[in-house]
């Protein structure tokens, strides 16, 4: 009787110690799945993350656009200043608004082209992204054709323009610039709106 116990007490252990064997890689084997599962979960998040980070038109064109609306195509070199105006903005302390303000007045002014003295096709001494003039005190030249320079300056006038966030885009670009045609900025608003969409969190 007692070999008859052992014997049973022998079989159990070892259909206990054969099912550890069995049932450990297989707990194992089920669980592993679930990890890359849950990791895989990650890169979806942080896209979405990175796509909520695009201001919204609603506050890049509070006040809806004005009139028929013009677009040209952008080089390599436009991109950057544009990108530029945007990089000058934020180190102003300024937001997105500002920057659209700043870039369809660029776009108005120079088509985001850096320019220089066009001799004789120049506006009296107009140089750079918003043709600014030495003469009128913007600067000398070297400062007015350097982005960041002409910008913040740009910007430091657009902040003393009183209710500037609550104004038409053309009138407050107009009331910086002083143009003979007040009325041109307004045309690139929506493209403005859409270079700063694009790149102001890149």
């Amino acid at each position: 009787m007692n070999t008859m116990l052992r014997k049973t007490v022998t079989a159990v252990a070892g259909f206990a110690f054969a099912g550890g064997v069995l049932i450990g890689p297989s707990t194992a084997a089920l669980a592993s799945p679930a990890q890359p599962a849950q990791a895989a979960k990650s890169p979806m998040v942080a896209v979405a993350q990175v796509g909520s980070d695009k201001p919204s038109m609603a506050k890049l064109i509070p006040h809806g656009v004005q009139g028929k609306q013009s677009y040209i195509g952008l080089s390599g070199e436009q991109v950057t200043n544009a990108k530029a105006i945007m990089a000058a903005t934020k180190k102003a302390g300024l937001d997105e608004r500002a920057a659209v303000v700043a870039i369809a007045t660029a776009l108005q002014e120079s088509k985001l082209e850096n320019l220089g003295h066009l001799g004789e096709l120049n506006d009296h001494d107009s140089q750079g992204l918003f043709q600014q003039r030495p003469s009128a005190g913007w600067g000398s030249v070297s400062q007015i054709t350097d982005p960041e320079y002409a910008t913040i300056a740009f910007l430091s006038a657009l902040k003393n323009v009183d209710g500037w966030r609550d104004m038409p885009l053309t009138d407050a670009a107009q009331a910086v610039q002083v143009s003979a045609f007040p009325f041109h900025y307004a045309q690139w608003e929506s493209q403005a709106a859409k270079i700063v969409a694009e790149h102001w969190t890149s």
